[in-house]
């Protein structure tokens, strides 16, 4: 299996993606091939004392470039360049902290969408009390239709099953109250529509404060809300730890407390960590598309990776054409 890394992407790129990606080729049975501009990727490959193959691409498309008319213009961009090969079946997953935008247009022009998706989502993964939770989708698709939102429960119960192992997870529909006739028309036909679907256990919808008691397995949303709810929890949790660090040194008696509380703070620090989670994924894109968060260090890049390794060889963009078949034949 080949995985290739976009050197180019992110606020760290390219040391943090090639110190990533070397430990990563350390720890996989699989090849790890870097793709961006070879003489800023060089450098830092011999402070690293391995070698690892390097394909030349001149461009890179920026956080602040228009995704589509980026994608058009930079045919010899990391991004647009990777995902050539992505789609030419020549490398069996790719791994970007890169621009998100850009990623989805290219995902949907170059490599394109699974037959019967309408619409990709993109998952990630965070803890809670119980299993981890799948949360999609986070910012693809702010608007979505009823069917929509039905496609990202399938993929949503697909990777929980396949990534996280979790057996029959429970889905439940992100909204304003658990009452079946809350929400908007769009929330509400999409409740109507996972009732009939058999092949995912659907149990209702959720609301935001309950998903940290880990009561379902899946979380479904349109970008639009899924992203607001993401980031909220992650300033939130910044709010938090910068909190009671001014708490502790303000006060002796705090700071003596908290060095017996230390090993429980850290491993809850831990487990908020982004870099433990190996990205988000890019569902419903007929190929493995992984997207590490902008501000990755190489612990990030090499979980990502490490992530796009067990998604490519648990064949899931398989079983959801598969799956996506079965649903519409049911219909």
């Amino acid at each position: 299996m080949r995985i290739l890394v976009d050197a180019m992407g992110g606020d760290r790129a390219p040391e943090e993606i090639v110190k990533g990606a070397v430990a990563a080729s350390k720890e996989l049975s699989s090849e790890i091939v870097l793709i961006g501009n070879r003489d800023k990727i060089e450098p830092h490959m011999e402070k690293t004392g391995s070698s690892l193959e390097i394909i030349h691409a001149e461009d890179v498309i920026t956080n602040d470039e228009q995704p589509v008319n980026a994608i058009r213009k930079k045919k010899e961009s990391s991004i647009v360049k990777g995902l050539r090969l992505l789609k030419e079946g020549k490398v069996q997953a790719m791994v970007s902290a890169g621009s998100t935008g850009a990623l989805m247009a290219g995902g949907l022009f170059v490599v394109g969408r699974i037959e019967g998706i309408d619409r990709p989502a993109i998952a990630t993964v965070f803890p809670t009390q119980k299993d981890p939770v799948v949360l999609l989708d986070i910012g693809a698709n702010s608007e979505v239709k009823p069917k929509n939102l039905v496609q990202f429960a399938i993929m949503g119960s697909i990777y929980a099953e396949e990534i996280i192992d979790i057996q029959n997870p429970t889905v439940g529909l992100m909204n304003i109250g658990v009452e079946e006739e809350k929400g908007n028309s769009t929330i509400k036909a999409a409740y109507a529509a996972l009732k009939q679907v058999e092949t995912i256990n659907f149990v209702g919808n959720i609301e935001a404060r309950d998903i940290f008691d880990g009561k379902v397995n899946v979380v479904v949303s349109d970008g639009f809300t899924g992203n607001i709810f993401l980031k909220t929890l992650e300033g939130f949790g910044t709010y938090i730890f910068n909190r009671l660090k001014a708490e502790v040194k303000s006060n002796i008696t705090y700071s003596l407390g908290a060095m017996l509380l230390k090993p429980a703070l850290h491993k809850i620090k831990a487990s908020l960590d982004y870099s433990e989670y190996g990205g988000a994924m890019f569902l419903g894109i007929d190929g493995v598309l992984v997207k590490c968060h902008g501000s990755s260090d190489s612990k990030a890049i090499a979980n990502g990776i490490k992530a796009a390794f067990k998604f490519a060889k648990a064949n899931v963009s398989e079983k959801l054409k598969q799956n996506i078949k079965l649903i519409e034949k049911e219909n």
